[in-house]
């Protein structure tokens, strides 16, 4: 995959381009090789809602019924249908600091919801005060979501995050809350806990753990109904090779593609 962010300005072209090759596990044989740009875009969508939706299943209050979303694009899309698999919402908030954003993002995403009304706001105190589990995915470089707004008992998943700098949560939520990240390898320099780490605002020590032990059962998610858990991720490799066999057999099923012969006998 190769990343070049002034592509649309100087050249009009995606600013992603990537080639997916799929491979049999046990022989190497190459099994599909496709255009994944818009592969790419969207699975990382729906990756990324469904990174917070595990962790909302393994850590959120039982009774959780109220979901902030910070951040109106692509990902939030993912958010929403990914979580609406795991709690039957009855309040869903979004925000985003534009308006026309927000009433896109409704136009678009409303119709396949019918348990409740997504509420739109620019105000993000308000959106995110009193939410059971709040989801943020912006590119935020400094704190957004405040300590003094986050009640006991709230889950968050922290996903927006996947370079160094990058900071969405005030430093002294994560002092006081359960933290699990996906990879520490990875959020130790990219993810939500990367600034707080260098700050000295935390310790890899005051992190509980990788979320994958919680969902193996070696390690408990949350403790208490009052605990403010925090999940952080940058999303990673093993996500999609979990994905990639269901979409290469669906696309069998289907009959789409080409099929060549790659190896001569």
């Amino acid at each position: 995959m190769s990343i070049r962010e002034n592509n649309r300005k100087n050249y009009n072209l995606p600013t992603v381009f990537s080639i997916l090759i799929y491979t049999d596990p046990e022989t190497g044989f190459p099994l599909a090789i496709v255009d994944g740009s818009y592969h790419t875009v969207m699975r990382t969508v729906m990756r990324t809602g469904a990174a917070a939706a595990v962790s909302v299943k393994w850590m959120a209050r039982k009774n959780a019924r109220t979901l902030a979303i910070v951040g109106a694009g692509h990902m939030a899309e993912g958010v929403l249908a990914t979580c609406n698999e795991i709690v039957p919402w009855s309040d869903v908030r979004v925000w985003s600091r534009g308006r026309e954003t927000l009433e896109a993002f409704i136009e678009a995403q409303q119709p396949k919801y019918k348990g409740f009304a997504i509420r739109a706001s620019t105000n993000l105190e308000e959106t995110v005060r009193g939410a059971e589990v709040v989801v943020t995915v912006t590119p935020a470089r400094a704190p957004i979501v405040m300590a003094d707004w986050i009640a006991p008992g709230t889950h968050i998943a922290a996903v927006g995050a996947d370079k160094k700098g990058d900071q969405e949560l005030e430093g002294k939520l994560l002092k006081n809350a359960r933290i699990f990240v996906d990879d520490i390898r990875q959020c130790r320099m990219d993810g939500e806990i990367n600034v707080p780490l260098s700050q000295g605002l935390i310790t890899e020590a005051d992190l509980a753990g990788e979320i994958g032990e919680v969902i193996t059962g070696k390690k408990p998610g949350r403790t208490s109904d009052d605990e403010v858990t925090i999940f952080d991720s940058t999303g990673i490799a093993l996500q999609d090779s979990a994905t990639v066999p269901l979409e290469y057999q669906r696309a069998l099923a289907a009959g789409v593609g080409i099929e060549k012969k790659m190896i001569s006998t």
